[in-house]
């Protein structure tokens, strides 16, 4: 496939190629879970492209190992930077709950503060009453939303879980 390339070169040129393979395959992946048919569809037909034109080089210069060892260290470093630009991209929503035994108000104060909504429950934890504050919010916020709560309160019990919102709810813009 790629014949005209020194073959002192394929090794590199397929190990960059897989990387990048890799790293749509990790976004389409995210796309597709998001719902987001269109770039998924994009994005997956150039992975699937560049995976062809991957796998052909080194079907066609089998008798070069390096050419074998490329192709399998570029998957195993696309996942890695795939995963990368994913968490810098940070798409779509998240929902954080967080765990307070003692300073639930001043949580919330602080997360509403910053501009976030905030819904706040009563609980009932091992050692007594707790408050269990949670929101809704997009990716890319996590870090300044963290920021926040564990300045108001550093022994907070805080998890996150990805979401797919439905309908309505605030979302600050």
């Amino acid at each position: 496939m790629l014949d005209f390339i020194p073959l002192a070169l394929l090794p590199i040129l397929i190990f960059l190629i897989r990387v990048t393979d890799m790293s749509l395959d990790t976004l389409r992946v995210l796309f597709v879970v998001r719902g987001r048919r269109s770039q998924a569809w994009l994005v997956g037909f150039m992975q699937s492209a560049l995976w062809v034109i991957a796998v052909a080089s080194v079907l066609g210069h089998l008798d070069n190992l390096l050419n074998v060892l490329a192709y399998a260290a570029g998957f195993a470093t696309g996942n890695v930077v795939g995963m990368r630009i994913e968490e810098r991209l940070a798409i779509g929503h998240s929902h954080l709950r967080v765990v307070s035994p003692s300073r639930g108000n001043a949580v919330a104060s602080a997360v509403r503060a910053a501009g976030y909504a905030v819904t706040e429950l009563s609980g009932r934890g091992k050692d007594g009453t707790v408050s269990i504050l949670t929101t809704s919010l997009r990716r890319r916020d996590i870090d300044a939303v963290r920021r926040e709560v564990l300045q108001a309160d550093p022994d907070a019990f805080v998890t996150l879980s990805d979401i797919r919102p439905l309908h309505r709810g605030f979302w600050r813009a």
